[in-house]
């Protein structure tokens, strides 16, 4: 049986509770359908969790839910559209407040606070759901309506002007990123020669550029923490809202948002391809121990780190065949901090040591008083499939139409646990130089790995031999 992600303190008053240990609000009419079980909210139609989401004059979400609401609701409505029925709830609100008495404007000023207060929380969250027009014309009415309620000092209709260029200023930055990294979403390919014609002592390699473990884990963890926060709650959504469902057709399939995702994806498997390159393409058996045994001591110092993605990836990258068939160098190496390395990440049990090595990380988070200690940085891929294995394995609807709330209680909070740890200010200064190494170095393509991990130990087997003379062939073809 699968085991779940190990829970962290940081949400888990939000599983299924219903206003995060407060007390239930008395909603009197305005929610009639939502269903709770020991206090805590569990199912309820789209209309009632919207009612829900809205506040009044004696009542206002808390952010548990706010949060949880907003992430899930993409599945079943567009932002858009939200928005217009958030909108309506707030005039029926505004209408039944407007009776001109002196205490009804103070209710009135009250009551706009909140909406204005709910707004800026959606905003500065979800900027992205205001990246269309409809959106922002959304706001901008409900945002109109609401500064009537203050007319007179203005003070509403300044606040709203400072939240809206927030929001444009977020929504520019997002924009410039994206333009940044659609430049960065090369395939891997071979750069340089993939044979070695080149003398050993004229290649440069990473040693020759940071010779020091701890230092290249740190630099690592710089670039994992960079390329992280550039991930949001509703890419991640989309693992949800993309898949098929009773409400597909309703889901705001915006497909660059995945690219996100994508891209650091990428990054995982570039520097994978990057630690298999630097290994094969060295001549000498010597060096090529050395290079390994490097990889080991870094891999090591990203678990001290706390920096999981980068560890694994390196694991990955020493695991690939054309690296993992050079028997001669492996004999040679050290292999038992590498075999501690491979119990941490073991698969069996769904990555149980992992889990608990993930767990004790994020407890550490949580009381720690540095930077430094507060760095969790997950195996994004494991990360992304406990996710789709929670929307897999739970519906979106009960059988009788409600919306399986409870579910996307789970989600959001591992999703909130990761927008947690991406926060965390990287504590190492970066190191232009080796950073550029590592984003730019040449990597090889699978081919090119098997023909550099061939000329560097010969094919021991009829299968390797075969495999070796069809590359070469294929090479010869080329030129």
């Amino acid at each position: 049986m699968r085991e779940t992600m190990p829970q962290t303190p940081i949400f888990s008053s939000m599983l299924g509770s219903s206003c995060s240990g407060q007390v239930q609000p008395d909603m009197g009419e305005r929610c009639v359908d939502p269903v709770y079980q020991d206090g805590n909210l569990v199912s309820g139609s789209l209309e009632a969790l919207i009612e829900r989401l809205v506040p009044t004059m004696d009542y206002y979400p808390d952010r548990t839910y706010i949060f949880t609401f907003l992430l899930s609701s993409r599945v079943f409505i567009h932002p858009h559209e939200l928005l217009a029925k958030v909108g309506q709830i707030c005039i029926k609100q505004k209408q039944q407040l407007e009776v001109g008495t002196e205490a009804e404007k103070a209710k009135l000023k009250s009551f706009a606070a909140k909406i204005i207060q709910l707004l800026k929380e959606w905003t500065e969250t979800f900027p992205y759901d205001f990246q269309d027009e409809k959106s922002m014309k959304e706001l901008k009415e409900i945002a109109h309506r609401i500064t009537q309620c203050d007319e007179e000092n203005g003070t509403v209709k300044k606040i709203i002007s400072q939240m809206t260029q927030n929001l444009l200023m977020a929504l520019s930055a997002r924009s410039q990123y994206q333009e940044i990294r659609e430049k960065f979403r090369q395939p891997v390919t071979d750069k340089g020669t993939i044979l070695k014609t080149k003398p050993q002592s004229t290649q440069k390699d990473i040693l020759s550029v940071c010779c020091d473990p701890l230092i290249l884990a740190q630099q690592l963890t710089y670039i994992e923490l960079e390329r992280v926060s550039n991930i949001y709650p509703e890419d991640l959504m989309q693992i949800v809202s993309h898949m098929d469902s009773l409400d597909n057709h309703k889901c705001r399939s915006d497909v660059t948002k995945t690219y996100n995702l994508e891209a650091y994806d990428n990054w995982f498997n570039c520097l994978s391809m990057l630690v298999a390159t630097e290994i094969c393409r060295i001549v000498k058996k010597k060096q090529r121990t050395r290079m390994v045994e490097f990889f080991i001591d870094v891999a090591r110092e990203c678990f001290n780190i706390g920096n999981f993605n980068s560890m694994m990836a390196i694991i990955s990258g020493m695991n690939l065949s054309p690296v993992a068939r050079l028997k001669k160098t492996w004999s040679k190496v050290k292999t038992a901090k590498f075999d501690v390395l491979e119990h941490h990440m073991d698969p069996s049990s769904n990555f149980c040591n992992y889990r608990t090595a993930l767990q004790g990380a994020a407890q550490r988070s949580q009381t720690a008083n540095s930077n430094r200690e507060k760095i969790v940085i997950p195996v994004f891929n494991l990360f992304i499939k406990d996710i789709y294995f929670l929307h897999k394995i739970h519906t979106n609807r009960l059988p009788n139409g409600q919306i399986n709330f409870k579910k996307f209680w789970e989600i959001s909070r591992q999703i909130h646990d990761f927008l947690t740890w991406k926060q965390v200010e990287c504590p190492f200064e970066k190191d232009k130089k080796i950073q550029t190494y590592l984003l730019t170095a040449p990597i090889y393509s699978e081919e090119a790995l098997f023909i550099a991990s061939f000329e560097s130990e010969g094919p021991e087997n009829h299968m390797e031999k075969d495999s070796w003379k069809t590359l070469r062939t294929t090479l010869l073809n080329r030129a």
